[in-house]
């Protein structure tokens, strides 16, 4: 498979060379300059992401100038999320999108209800970090069944543990009904957005109640749910550890946003080998680094909610033209775009959302990344002992 390479040291074009030619890098240097070049700087090839990048730039950024003209930023993040059913069915046809986003925004719309209404159990303040815990472990294992038995594309539980815990640790919550109505109707728009392309003959593809049921119909064989049973586990354990110590290292410490350390951790579990799973909670880490520097140059402006608006539209493209080919580069813009987000719905301080994002970013890729690890570690051990 082609791909793109930018080489940024003098190590990296040593180590990308010795790549190139088919062979192994030799040397320390090398080794370390192939590493680095895979990790950072390498962009695989682009298929078609402006189609995805404009669609879901377009179902974020709508809603978010409707809720600005209304003065109802509260609802910012509630919008945000709903718009994440446009992230599905990236390059499918029309009726296998429509079927992947109607299946992940009603998931969505369902996860986002249940941590209002959570948050709603409790009046006056959101509820412990113990209790965050403990919900958003239970959705990230529930939401990661769900999205592979559907076979739903990103595949994990992602999107809706940041999207449950997120709301869950809302300091205030809007009535009910207005987040209701927000989010059904973002859903609806990013529907129609995903559609919006039929209009263009040159884009169109069949779309027939017959098709969009086939394509409704997903069986697993036997073997293929066992093995989603069997990864379903490190949707328990990879939350609920980085969760447990980002909870007790805050509470010593003196920082909060437990949950930002239990996305992190879901992070890794994705990935068609244990090499890239690996790379990619290197790259979360790194990535969530320079978008926070990013994001501190952006605060230290204090732009007008419409211009911040602008700004998550425009990160929301960035991010979804990079996230298949480089996810370094587009952690870069999830992490100005997930903060700009929360600045919108709350007024928080940015330089503790800053120094909040970094440990708990590292604590749960760190977690993640061990519990990928974990079955080929025991794999190897467990002939030396028998």
């Amino acid at each position: 498979m082609s791909r793109t390479r930018i080489s940024g040291t003098a190590s990296a074009r040593e180590g990308a060379r010795a790549y190139d030619a088919g062979t192994r890098p030799r040397g320390p240097l090398a080794v370390v300059g192939r590493f680095l070049h895979e990790l950072l700087f390498s962009i695989g090839p682009a298929k078609s992401d402006h189609h995805a990048a404009l669609r879901v730039a377009a179902g974020v950024f709508l809603p978010l100038v409707a809720l600005v003209l209304f003065n109802r930023l509260d609802l910012a993040i509630f919008a945000t999320f709903a718009a994440f059913t446009g992230i599905y069915g990236r390059n499918e046809p029309h009726r296998v999108r429509f079927v992947a986003q109607a299946r992940a925004g009603l998931l969505m719309l369902v996860v986002i209800l249940a941590a209002a209404l959570s948050a709603g159990l409790h009046p006056g303040g959101v509820p412990n970090p113990w209790e965050i815990v403990a919900g958003t472990t239970f959705v990230a294992w529930v939401c990661s069944l769900v999205v592979g038995r559907w076979r739903l594309r990103p595949a994990g539980s992602l999107f809706h543990t940041f999207a449950f815990a997120a709301v869950l640790s809302l300091p205030h919550q809007p009535p009910l009904g207005d987040v209701a109505v927000v989010v059904v109707s973002t859903f609806v728009l990013s529907l129609a957005i995903g559609l919006a392309a039929r209009v263009l003959p040159s884009h169109r593809t069949p779309l027939g109640w017959s098709e969009v049921w086939a394509a409704g119909r997903v069986r697993l064989s036997g073997a293929e749910r066992r093995v989603l049973w069997l990864e379903s586990v490190g949707y328990i354990v990879a939350p609920a550890v980085a969760g447990a110590a980002a909870t007790a290292v805050g509470q010593a410490l003196g920082f909060g946003h437990n949950y930002w350390a239990m996305v992190a951790a879901v992070v890794p579990l994705v990935g068609h080998s244990t090499r890239h799973r690996v790379n990619r909670g290197l790259q979360r880490v790194l990535g969530t680094v320079v978008g926070l520097v990013l994001l501190a140059g952006i605060a230290a402006l204090r732009p007008a909610p419409w211009i911040m608006v602008v700004l998550i539209a425009a990160c929301q493209f960035g991010a979804e033209m990079l996230v298949t080919r480089q996810y370094f580069l587009a952690m870069v813009c999830v992490t100005p775009l997930a903060l700009l987000s929360t600045l919108l719905a709350a007024h928080t301080d940015p330089a503790a959302l800053v120094h909040d994002r970094f440990i708990d970013t590292a604590i749960g890729s760190v977690v993640g990344v061990l519990v990928v690890l974990a079955p080929c570690a025991y794999g190897r051990l467990a002939p030396s002992r028998s």
